[in-house]
């Protein structure tokens, strides 16, 4: 037998265990549990259904109120509804507001591997530009993101020089 390989569509990956070392076991406990709540659903089914006569006749003497038949799946269907309800309040509970720094950067980064960064045109990646360097691994700030994303920061009481020229150009085209 060959050696399985994941790159080899022929052969299983994992490779199978051979018939004497596997169990079956969940086999006979996969057929138990299914003939197990197909019978106790025949018998719910039979006790809410049936009139009382047939069971009495069956030789059953005491058995559950009837609205216990409607009572136990509408409970069953609160508690499912309420467990969705319980977990996702508690990830809204746990979630951290938009202003808490907790949000930008990640557990595992410490303040000493954020880089300052005072002047906009400074690199500070260029320490890593050697080829035989490795950057150590750190959370990007927020505002370099931006800035790079976005541009420098500008006043909104500062006309852009681009914006500028646009409206000279389309000044001059309306003139024409």
């Amino acid at each position: 037998m060959e050696p399985t390989s994941p790159i080899s569509p022929l052969t299983p990956f994992p490779p199978e265990l051979p018939d004497e070392c596997r169990s079956r076991a969940p086999e006979f406990y996969g057929f138990v549990a299914w003939t197990s709540t197909t019978i106790v659903f025949v018998l719910y089914l039979l006790w809410a259904l049936l009139p009382d006569q047939y069971i009495i006749w069956l030789g059953v003497e005491w058995y559950p109120s009837r609205e216990w038949a409607l009572l136990l799946p509408a409970y069953s269907i609160v508690l499912v509804l309420l467990t969705y309800f319980v977990y996702f309040s508690i990830a809204i509970a746990r979630t951290p507001a938009f202003s808490e720094l907790s949000t930008l950067i990640g557990e595992q980064s410490s303040e000493n591997h954020i880089p300052h960064l005072p002047d906009l045109n400074a690199n500070p990646y260029f320490k890593h530009a050697d080829p035989d360097a490795i950057p150590e691994l750190y959370d990007v700030p927020i505002g370099l993101v931006n800035r790079v994303v976005y541009g420098p920061h500008r006043s909104p009481n500062v006309k852009r020089e681009n914006s500028s020229n646009r409206d000279n150009c389309q000044a001059s085209t309306e003139t024409q």
